[in-house]
């Protein structure tokens, strides 16, 4: 029961004392309790006596365990305290699980008291582990919808190209083609903001916005790339913001205040090289606002924002002023040409004063002379001058003209479609004619216009200040951008009905003595939208500032770009420092761009491509069905999400296919940085739920049925052996993996613990561990997998039988040979190897034993030359002519050729099985040398008698040691007492024998060599043990096998012995379990003297074909 509740049995009398806990047994065995003025009395007393009532207890933020250290709402929190068990009954079945399982209460406390604190904006944060510091309080977050994230979306999504360039765009594309631009990009922000919605709302979303959201949602290499991308659109954001700002500054405001004067068509260059020094100048004073104080950017937020609300109001004022009366704004025309109003004073070539014809300053413009008989421009002759209305208003009828879009190269003049004009050279004077500045088109148009779009993301960055930001932020950014919308296509066909088509054309209001186009529309001046537009680009500037520097620092924090670091740092109160510094360096890159109409495409490449991959997220997310995706807002589907994808795009194409093939290059290349380089995180995002389902739907595809030969390759189960420490004995089993595998196929790596699970399992996972560090230090891809067993044997059993998953399961086993099993006076570990000899070939799967392990090259060594030798004594399927070759594919046996040995018996034609196996190679399309060798048929020599005996007595002996302590006693006794005597004659008839003797063998010669060839060291077994075996007493199968081992090492060490690698035919063990022991003689006698060797043993399938 919580700690909120006392338990206060009715009909005893309740202590009461004053600030202080008192207890008091009394002799009838109550117990009184008390704490301040809430105390209560808790009696012992039977159920029949007593009735207990519930009283709320007043001890706040204090319930459930009792345990108010926890600081984080999780299951595995490290910070409890360990000593802290459970004091009551009710739960005391669970008290040992208390500190990793914590009750529900207290976890549900530490979810209600858990704050979502913005990230990077930490000025209100102090340092949480400094012991005795005094935490300020945090207000709880009560921004609601509107304030928290509608307004902030209609501030981010409202801007300079609204004010700067939206007239223009409808002038040149028209009304039907600027409506499809304004429909097509407020589509695409409409359903990525649906996308946004789906992922903001499913779980808290910290600041950082489409950057958490990505990396949560498709893995911290998208995250990576996408947020770096997304810093650098609101980082080029900024430069646009800047670049308007000093636009209107010396365009419409303070002309004069221009450092560089344009002269003789130069103003173009001029207007550029004011754009950066006065860019320059601005953002290195926005970068110091930024550094000294954020707080004042984010208070100055709302008189930016009711600059543009104002602006807004003031445009829809004067469209509907101009219905009734419009403005009067004249322009002058020459012939359809649109004049420069600052060349004239009055729109007219001759007035008349005084009675008197004279010339007026336009005359001069195209005339050598004041005079009325000068030499004129032939265009200015044939053509009058007339003077329309600018805005001839709503009812005007001049949406008609407007309808169609009028494109045209750079220096084109602006000219009224339907007024009569005749065509006649210009030379010899100067244009003085309104022109356009750059070449137009449609796609240049959607690139100009879309970052007007962005800013959508503004509200879910808010999100830790949001009262409930899982209702707010889909609500207000929908909201915001339905709004914008309308605002936006209401605007085209408004400004197409109200405006002359001259005047949209004209970008910087040259026709209209040099106003911006959309203030001589408002209502009630001009200076309305000027000064308001002022205030919004610098307060947009000002909070692309603020807010860049925040995203690479989380980005820098998360660790996933390494060479970052450095920029999660800053001032003492978190503000990112160093974040603004790279920020406002990026942001000078884009001031020396100079052109608003140059930069507004580059950050339309990398927003696009944020919004491509929140669709993405969102689709993954609703296809893969996670349990875990769970978002409140329902009006998702992830054909919505992937339309929304598929469009994001297709503007990055229709904008500019450079740049868009630039900012994939970039996002490709910051994405395989952090896969190669970055830290590793395990976010839950989709792509690893995608490559899940990917791989289940392959699993379930590929069959349990073995492959086809030509999709055959060794998946390898590499049996690995410890030491007392769970270390790796044998790591160069892992790098002849590598070289063999190349990163190709399946690699498990397997290792058996002796015990039971419940009391091996910390030494198993430790274990797990260090043979994954190994497999990483010698780069082996594959999967780990180390298994408790009682035994050893039942272990590696276990693993051939159950290791892979469907049909992607091993069909090799590699394991080293075990050197050391001379040595060992327990046979278990030969026994063993034998054991998963003989389970390899019942389940079908090859082998292959590594002998000498140790002594294989490393990944660093690299073979200049040299062999790879194969000797080919049985068919096993063409494996050990396929491991060499799998061998060279890596650069430690490249430069190693390969030789293949056979070996031909007496009745077998050498020469034409030469020919036949280089035609066999030829069709395997293997690169070989050929060698027959021929085995005759020869007697058994004596050193073959002699290592069969030896063997012989070994066994003998080790089956000796298998009695009992006892029994050993007693019969050694035995032995010695019979064989005294025949001890002391045999020893002085010992005499020194070459190692190997070669001879015809008969019953006489044997038995006279073999009481010559004993040495000390076996005499003295043989004593013990009373072994005088006949030569008829040995196993005539053991001797022939004793022969063929002999007799093929003698020819493979002749031929084989530096060769760096060595292929060897494994032949099986005996079926009777009885010479297990002398199996092991036999491998070591076929593998004598030789450096590295493979034994092979095949899995009773062909794994190499020569049809194609």
């Amino acid at each position: 029961m919580s700690e909120r509740f006392v338990v206060i049995p009715v009909g005893r009398p309740a202590a009461e004392t004053n600030n202080k806990v008192t207890t008091d047994t009394s002799p009838g065995g109550q117990r009184w309790a008390g704490n301040g003025n809430n105390s209560v009395t808790v009696a012992q007393e039977t159920p029949e006596t007593s009735v207990p009532i519930l009283e709320y207890s007043r001890e706040p933020n204090k319930y459930g365990d009792g345990n108010p250290k926890e600081s984080i709402p999780f299951i595995n929190n490290s910070d409890l305290d360990g000593g802290n068990l459970y004091d009551g009954k009710n739960m005391a079945l669970f008290e040992e699980e208390m500190d990793s399982n914590p009750m529900v209460s207290s976890l549900l406390n530490k979810l209600a008291n858990y704050t979502n604190l913005t990230q990077g904006v930490v000025e209100h944060e102090e340092a949480e582990n400094d012991e005795g510091a005094k935490k300020k309080k945090v207000k709880s977050p009560q921004m609601g919808t509107f304030i928290g994230v509608y307004l902030p979306c209609l501030q981010n999504i409202l801007g300079v190209i609204l004010f700067l360039r939206f007239t223009w765009i409808v002038g040149t594309a028209g009304i039907l083609e600027s409506f499809a631009i304004v429909f097509m990009c407020c589509s695409c922000t409409m359903l990525t903001a649906i996308s946004m919605s789906a992922i903001a709302t499913n779980g808290v979303v910290p600041a950082g916005g489409s950057y958490y959201m990505i990396s949560r949602s498709l893995g911290p290499e998208f995250g990576g790339a996408v947020g770096l991308c997304f810093y650098l659109g609101t980082t080029f954001a900024g430069s646009m913001y800047i670049l308007g700002t000093i636009e209107i500054l010396l365009t419409y405001i303070v002309p004069n205040a221009a450092i560089f004067k344009g002269e003789n068509g130069g103003e173009t260059e001029a207007m550029l090289n004011n754009m950066r020094v006065y860019g320059t100048c601005c953002i290195i004073l926005m970068a110091l606002v930024v550094y000294v104080g954020v707080k004042y950017v984010n208070k100055l937020a709302l008189v930016f924002l009711a600059c543009v609300v104002l602006s807004i109001f003031a445009i829809y004022a004067g469209v509907i002023k101009s219905a009734f009366d419009p403005p009067d704004f004249p322009i002058c025309l020459l012939g359809n040409r649109t004049l420069l109003s600052r060349n004239y004073d009055v729109c007219a070539k001759i007035v008349i004063e005084a009675n008197e014809t004279v010339t007026t300053k336009l005359w001069s413009l195209f005339c050598d002379s004041p005079f009325l008989n000068a030499s004129c421009n032939e265009y200015f002759e044939m053509n009058n001058v007339t003077e329309i209305q600018g805005i001839p208003g709503l009812a005007s009828g001049v949406i008609t003209d407007n309808l169609w879009s009028d494109y045209g190269l750079q220096g084109m003049l602006v000219e009224k479609k339907g007024q009569p004009s005749i065509s006649a050279p210009d030379s010899k004077f100067t244009s003085p004619y309104v022109s356009n500045d750059i070449a137009t088109f449609f796609t240049l148009l959607v690139g100009i216009y879309f970052p007007s779009v962005t800013g959508i993301m503004a509200g879910s960055n808010r999100s830790g200040d949001l009262k409930d930001a899982q209702k707010s932020i889909p609500v207000g950014t929908i909201m915001a951008i339905a709004t914008t919308s309308f605002i936006y296509m209401s605007c085209v066909v408004l400004f197409g009905a109200c405006i002359e088509g001259v005047v949209l054309r004209d970008k910087f209001g040259e026709a209209v003595s040099g106003n911006l186009v959309i203030g001589i529309l408002s209502w009630p001046s001009p200076w309305v939208i000027v000064i308001g537009s002022l205030f919004s680009t610098c307060g947009a500037g000002l909070q692309s500032l603020t807010g860049a520097p925040r995203l690479l620092q989380a980005i820098a924090r998360d660790g996933i770009v390494p060479f970052l670091q450095v920029f999660g740092h800053g001032k003492a109160n978190g503000e990112p420092t160093w974040a603004l510094l790279l920020t406002a360096g990026i942001c000078e890159i884009g001031i020396l761009i100079a052109s608003l109409d140059s930069v507004a495409p580059i950050l339309s490449m990398f927003f696009l491509m944020c919004y491509m991959f929140v669709n993405l997220a969102c689709a993954v997310q609703t296809l893969l069905c996670t349990p875990n995706w769970r978002p409140r807002f329902k009006f998702y589907h992830w054909t919505l999400s992937f339309l929304g994808m598929s469009l994001c795009l297709a503007l990055m194409f229709i904008c500019s296919w450079y740049y868009a093939l630039v900012a994939m290059l970039i996002a490709g290349c910051i994405y395989k940085y952090i896969e190669y380089r970055g830290a590793e995180k395990e976010w839950g995002d989709g792509i690893r739920g995608l490559s899940l389902n990917a791989a289940r739907y392959a699993l379930i595809r590929l069959e349990e049925a073995p492959p086809h030969t030509k999709n055959w390759r060794p998946q390898l189960m590499v049996l690995l052996n410890l030491d007392s420490e769970q270390n790796v004995k044998h790591a160069g089993l892992l790098s002849f993996t590598t070289q063999l595998k190349a990163g190709k196929g399946l690699t498990i790596v397997g290792s058996v613990i002796e015990g039971t699970y419940m009391a091996k399992r910390p030494e198993a996972k430790q274990s797990e561990q260090n043979v994954k560090s190994a497999m990483a230090a010698e780069k082996t891809k594959g999967f780990c997998h180390v298994v408790v067993s009682s035994n050893l044997r039942d272990g590696v059993s276990h693993l051939i039988q159950s290791a892979g998953l469907g049909g992607m399961k091993h069909n090799t086993v590699l394991m080293a040979w075990p050197n050391l099993w001379k040595e060992q006076e327990d046979p278990i570990s030969w026994r063993n190897f034998i054991e998963t000899v003989r389970e390899t070939t019942a389940a079908h799967q090859a082998l292959l034993v590594a002998k000498n392990i140790d002594s294989f090259p490393s990944n660093q060594e690299r073979f200049s030359n040299g062999t790879i030798d194969v000797w080919w004594i049985v068919h096993d399927g063409g494996l050990l002519m396929l491991l060499p070759f799998l061998l060279q594919q890596h650069k430690v046996w490249r430069k190693c050729k390969m030789r293949i040995f056979t070996v031909a018996q007496l009745d077998d034609n050498s020469i034409q099985m030469k020919k036949d196996l280089q035609m066999f190679l030829y069709h395997l399309r293997l690169n070989a040398e050929v060698e027959v060798v021929e085995m005759h048929e020869s007697d058994i020599s004596a050193f073959t008698y002699e290592k069969t005996l030896v063997m012989e007595q070994r066994s003998q002996m080790l089956k000796q040691m298998q009695l009992s302590r006892t029994e050993r006693e007693r019969e050694a006794q035995l032995i010695h007492d019979r064989n005294t005597a025949s001890h002391a004659a045999i020893s002085e008839k010992v005499d020194a024998v070459p190692d190997r003797v070669h001879m015809t063998w008969t019953k006489e010669k044997y038995i006279a060599e073999r009481n010559r060839n004993r040495e000390p060291a076996g005499m003295g077994v043989k004593d013990l043990f009373n072994m005088k075996p006949e030569w008829e007493s040995l196993n005539q199968s053991n001797v022939r096998r004793m022969h063929t081992a002999v007799k093929l090492n003698e020819v493979v060490v002749n031929k084989s012995q530096d060769a760096h690698l060595v292929l060897l035919n494994m032949p099986g063990p005996p079926k009777n379990k009885c010479g297990d022991e002398n199996y092991m003689e036999f491998l070591e006698v076929l593998t004598e003297g030789l450096n590295r060797v493979l034994l092979v043993r095949g899995g009773g399938r062909e794994v190499i074909t020569i049809y194609s």
